[in-house]
């Protein structure tokens, strides 16, 4: 009986396979437009930002230390502050990407004011967020620089900003863009496949000829969804090549994870997929269904704009959408070096995301055959 189930749902995958190559559109689709747009996203898109959470660690707790912070918090670039007492909370806030700069103010802070020797402020951005961390740290040492001028009459500098950049020390922008576009392409190559692949029965009519066979509905949901994957993740393996290859990007983290968060994203992406499939009578509108699903999934993923500048019922719809945690992991792992906790916490919602979206697509599936 297993024997008989495999060999149905293998000959379904073969016929799948051999579908979308033979179709000349689905090959350009999948083969040609994600590397292209790798290519042409990583010079062409830019990005913005508005608002900027801040970790602080104020070792010197002084009148001067909470004037200079009262400089950050009157400033409308600035929005949310995290004290905190030690390093590795400092350190922590900034790891799992609660905030974008991290300020620390040294002991001497005061004394070094008093005495007109000189104190340094050592400013941390998140490089991950590279576009945030230069234009960050650019309104922190300003804020600094005026606080400076404010002592010194412009005579001098007594208070001197470090600013360092974490996990993309030089802020190479390809870094960040080239991370998150593999995981956009993977994600749109997979959604595009799945979306057209019941479509595409109907609209060439051998959606009859699937229904009357021996497979059961789950078999051809099944059938239907295996062959996507596979071939998102192999494009998939080909892009992070041509990044570290090419672009000279590092991979810091498990290349083992990396790939686990990409199989369980796809999954939950297969079933948004499937259920579109199942809605649509042709590939047009199949494509239309995509591109509807796939414009705001990007705009509420934290690849425009940070999450945090949103609205904030815009923040909690964002929980929904697994392109938002397939960003975070995508970045995390490749040029941080994430760890198994921080991958877990977005790997969850991940595969909660899938359930609830095949199980949604499956009974759509099974609907529309009765």
């Amino acid at each position: 009986m297993i024997k008989s189930f495999l060999l149905r749902v293998l000959a379904l995958m073969k016929k799948e396979f051999i579908t979308i190559w033979n179709d000349p559109k689905s090959r350009g689709i999948i083969i040609m437009m994600p590397i292209m747009q790798l290519l042409i996203f990583s010079n062409a898109v830019t990005m913005e930002v508005k608002n900027i959470d801040t970790v602080v660690l104020d070792h010197s707790q002084s009148v001067e230390s909470r004037e200079l912070l009262s400089r950050f918090e009157n400033s409308n670039r600035f929005r949310n502050f995290y004290y905190v007492e030690n390093e590795k909370e400092f350190q922590k806030k900034l790891d799992t990407q609660e905030v974008q700069i991290g300020i620390n103010i040294p002991n001497d802070f005061s004394r070094g004011i008093k005495s007109k020797k000189g104190t340094n402020v050592l400013v941390i951005s998140d490089g991950r967020q590279t576009n945030s961390a230069a234009i960050g740290a650019g309104y922190a040492t300003q804020i600094i620089a005026g606080y400076n001028s404010e002592l010194t009459g412009n005579t001098g500098t007594q208070i001197n900003p470090t600013v360092r950049n974490w996990f993309n020390p030089n802020l190479e922008y390809k870094w960040y863009i080239l991370t998150v576009i593999v995981a956009l392409l993977s994600l749109v190559s997979t959604l595009i496949l799945t979306a057209l692949s019941i479509a595409r029965e109907r609209e060439l009519g051998t959606f009859d000829q699937l229904i009357v066979s021996p497979l059961s509905s789950f078999e051809i949901l099944l059938g239907k969804s295996i062959p996507p994957l596979i071939i998102a993740m192999s494009l998939t393996m080909i892009m992070v090549g041509i990044v570290i290859a090419f672009f000279h990007v590092p991979f810091n983290g498990s290349i083992i994870l990396f790939f686990v968060s990409i199989l369980i994203s796809l999954m939950a992406i297969v079933g948004v997929g499937l259920f579109i499939s199942a809605i649509c009578n042709t590939q047009q509108q199949a494509i239309l269904s995509v591109m509807t699903f796939m414009m705001p999934a990007v705009l509420l993923s934290g690849f425009i704009s940070p999450i945090e500048d949103m609205p904030v019922f815009l923040q909690y719809i964002t929980y929904l959408n697994p392109v938002r945690f397939f960003m975070v992991l995508s970045r995390g792992i490749f040029l941080k070096g994430m760890g198994l906790e921080d991958i877990a916490i977005n790997i969850i919602p991940l595969i909660i995301i899938a359930i609830i979206t095949l199980s949604l697509a499956a009974r759509t599936f099974k609907r529309k055959l009765g």
